[in-house]
Parts: C-alpha cells; structure tokens; sequence
C-alpha cells in the first residue's frame, strides 16, 4: 500500500462521518468519549488565543517606563485595538468550522497566533519603534480574538442539548483563563533573561530602577502555540455533517433571536472583555500609587472561573432566568464602582479596597452572564426548528435538530463577534470620559443605562411567564 493511500487513510479517520450526540446509545457507546477528547483539546488552544488578544493589556502599561513617549489615550487605543480586530475577525471565523472542518480551522487559527506574538517581542525591544507600528501588532492581536467564534461553533456540534451549557462553558470559561494567564505571569516572566535579547531598564512609581526583558511577555508563548496547533490537527476532529456553506448559514441574520442574543452577549461577554482590558489602565489612571497588574489578573481569574458554574446553573435552572437575575446584580455593581472611585469635586481620595471588591463582583457576574448567554442559544434555535417541523414527521424532527445545531452554532460565533466589540468600547469608553471629563464617571452611568436594556429584553422575551422563547 503507497504512502498516498494510508496519508487518505489517516486524513479520513479524523472525519466523523456518523455523529448522532442526542442518540443516548450512540453517546454513552463511543460519542461522550471522542466529544470531551476535541474539547480538551479546544480548551489550552483557546487559553492561547486569549493570551495573545490580551497581551496589549500588560504590554500597553509598561510601555511608558520602557521609554515609549506615548498619550494616555494612545495606550488606550492600544489596549482597546486588538478588540476591534478580533470582535471584526469574529464575523468571519463564526461561518469557518462548517466550511473547513473544526480540526482544520483549530489548527490553521491557532498556528496565525505565531504572526503578532513574534512581532510584539521583536518590536518591544526598540523604543524608536512607532506608534503606528505598535498599533498594527495590536490590531495583529486580534487573531486571538477571532478564535473564540470558530472555538465555541465546533465544540457546539459535539455535545447533546441537555450538556451544551456545561460544555461550551468549559471551553469558554477556562478559556477565558488566558486572560488572567497572561496577566500574571506577564510580570514574572519578564524579570529573567530566557530568550536573550538586550535588557531594559525601567523606573517604578516608588522611584526605584529595575531591570527587566520585556519581549519575554510575547516570546514565552510561541512554543506552546505551535506544539497546540498539531496537537489540534493530528488528535482533533471533523464532523461530516456539520458541513454546510456561508449561504446556508446565513439564514441566521434573518432570526430575530440571532440579534437579541447578541445585544444581551455583548452585555456579558463584550463586559468581561473590556473589563479585562481596560482594567490595568483604569487602576492606573485612578489610583496611581497601586501597582496596576499585581490586582488585575484576578478579575479575569475569577470571570473565567464563573463561566462554567454559569453554565452548569443554566442547564439546572434555565439561561434566561440566570441571565436576568445577572443583569440586575451588574447595574447594582458598576453603582458600587462608581461610589468607590475617587471625586476630585469633593476631594474624595477614593478606596481601592472597595473599587477592587466592586470590581470583582462584575467580573464574576460577567462570567455568569457568559454561560448562561451560551446556554440560552443552542436552546432557543433547536427549539424554533423543531416547532416549525411539529406534525411533519420523524424525518422532518430529524433535520429540525440538525439545522437548528447548525444555526445555533451560527449563531454562537456571530454573537461572539457583536460581543467582543465591547472589549473595543469599553477602554475606549474610559479614554473617551477621561479625556473630556477627567473622569470614567460618565462611561460607567453608559453601562448602567446600557444593562437596563439587557433587563428589559431578557424579561419581555425569554424570562416571564408565557415568553415567546422561555429558555
């Protein structure tokens, strides 16, 4: 048998081209085994991706002690950029699973993550590197942030409805982990020499001199992507018949429901996100005797834990009643911020304890919103097509469930993509005040206003009694 053959062979044997998830035999037989193996694989490629779409929230705060004469709003911009990027890139990579195979797609994504981490750890060594460049590598960043869409959509085929919640919380949740990751180990890393390249020296905010690498907080991760993405195409799978064309996808922006989910993800997700990002920033801005990135690894660390008891609560008490209840709880949050955050008016010094303690609040409600959001969708989509195809019969139920998994996982990477727009909005948001008010005062009573909307939506349309889609 030539080499041809057996390559066929083996490229055949990581299609599925049988794959039945709601049949209880077929799940316990062989299905719940080859599902938790692509989502154990999933979950440290989309840890990655986020390490690199956050690296500009560590890489921007230190930027001004390497001698890097950028503005207060540059480095917004460039904590804000590689959500714009990654929330844009999201649009496409919702629609890629289907059309390549999730094996493929996990693989060839997460192996671009090689393209901006190189550049940041080469660029970041020269402080004569300019603003326009630095700000093209974190648009680069957005890579990582296109992930997550085609992350989420594959994992979705896999799992039965009734463990959807738990499972796309897991791949969310401790992927989502990427962010805190990053975050921590930045500041360690960069104190040892591991990659060689020349030192830089830096002055802290209590006066003393450091030396540190710098491009080591970009260099640290090129191994592990490139080890990820073969693990991903060599051990990963294809689903046959999750196979289906950019125009047959596209049925979702004909769904209302496709766009209320995105508006309510972008209050869940799109906070987790721009929190995350603009958290060192805001610490700095506001309370600048606090070392900013010894605290904000911890917000992250604790909304990415969350996620996945959101998801697990949602599949116990329905996504739409968590989903409400978490709104209500992140208006009462963000009250709390804005009460802890310094006053120049009245002198107020503020208290970081409580902004802190406010702050992490959000975070975990940010991460509960997440999972039960995600929850919500897969629900709300099967049960539309199987309405639609009641009395038709049996072969008509059957592609109800196929259709309305194909739809949902649509619809799971496009309201991915509205909702990392908020990563973009929400730094962009604390600049924007701060530049013409010298305060964030004025985008945090944005948000406030912005999350009674999410109320309102998801009472009227999935949470009250006889709601068009209870979910």
């Amino acid at each position: 048998m030539n080499t041809e053959t057996l390559l066929g062979r083996r490229t055949q044997g990581r299609v599925l081209k049988v794959w039945t998830p709601e049949d209880k035999e077929f799940w316990k037989r062989e299905g719940e085994a080859i599902a938790r193996t692509n989502l154990w694989i999933s979950v440290p490629c989309l840890m990655l991706a986020f390490i690199v779409w956050q690296l500009w929230s560590v890489v921007a705060v230190n930027l001004p002690s390497l001698g890097f004469q950028f503005s207060t709003n540059q480095l917004f911009w460039l904590a804000a950029a590689p959500a714009l990027s990654g929330a844009t890139l999201r649009i496409f990579y919702s629609f890629m699973v289907p059309v390549f195979g999730g094996r493929r797609w996990t693989a060839i994504s997460t192996a671009s993550l090689l393209i901006p981490t190189i550049g940041i750890g080469i660029a970041i060594q020269d402080t004569s590197t300019s603003y326009p460049t630095m700000l093209c590598l974190a648009l680069l960043c957005g890579f990582g942030g296109g992930n997550f869409s085609s992350s989420m959509a594959n994992i979705s085929f896999f799992f039965p409805k009734e463990r959807k919640g738990s499972a796309l919380g897991l791949n969310a949740g401790l992927g989502n982990l990427g962010v805190s990751v990053v975050q921590f180990v930045s500041p360690t890393i960069i104190a040892f020499s591991v990659f060689g390249g020349e030192p830089q020296t830096i002055v802290e905010p209590t006066g003393s001199i450091r030396t540190i690498w710098a491009q080591n907080a970009a260099f640290i991760w090129v191994p592990f992507i490139a080890l990820c993405s073969a693990v991903a195409w060599f051990k990963m799978n294809d689903i046959a018949d999750a196979k289906a064309s950019f125009a047959e996808q596209s049925v979702i922006f004909r769904r209302k429901h496709n766009w209320l989910m995105c508006w309510l993800y972008l209050g869940t997700f799109g906070s987790f996100i721009g929190y995350a990002a603009g958290f060192p920033l805001l610490i700095r801005s506001q309370f600048p005797e606090v070392q900013a990135l010894q605290y904000a690894w911890l917000g992250p660390l604790v909304g990415a834990i969350s996620r996945p008891f959101g998801g697990w609560l949602s599949d116990k008490l329905g996504g739409a009643r968590v989903t409400l209840w978490t709104f209500v709880a992140m208006v009462l949050a963000v009250v709390g911020v804005l009460y802890f955050l310094p006053d120049a008016d009245t002198g107020y010094a503020g208290n970081f304890g409580g902004f802190l303690t406010m702050f992490m609040a959000l975070f975990v409600l940010t991460g509960i919103g997440n999972g039960s959001t995600f929850r919500m969708i897969p629900v709300i989509f099967l049960t539309e097509r199987q309405r639609a195809a009641r009395g038709k019969g049996q072969a008509a139920m059957e592609q109800a469930v196929k259709d309305g998994n194909k739809e949902a996982a649509a619809v799971l990477g496009f309201s991915g993509a509205i909702g990392a727009y908020g990563g973009f909005f929400i730094p962009k948001s604390y600049g924007t005040s701060l530049a013409m008010t010298g305060s964030p005062d004025a985008a945090l009573y944005g948000f406030v206003v912005f999350y009674a909307t999410c109320i309102a939506i998801t009472w009227w349309y999935y949470a009250r009694r006889n709601a068009p889609m209870p979910c």
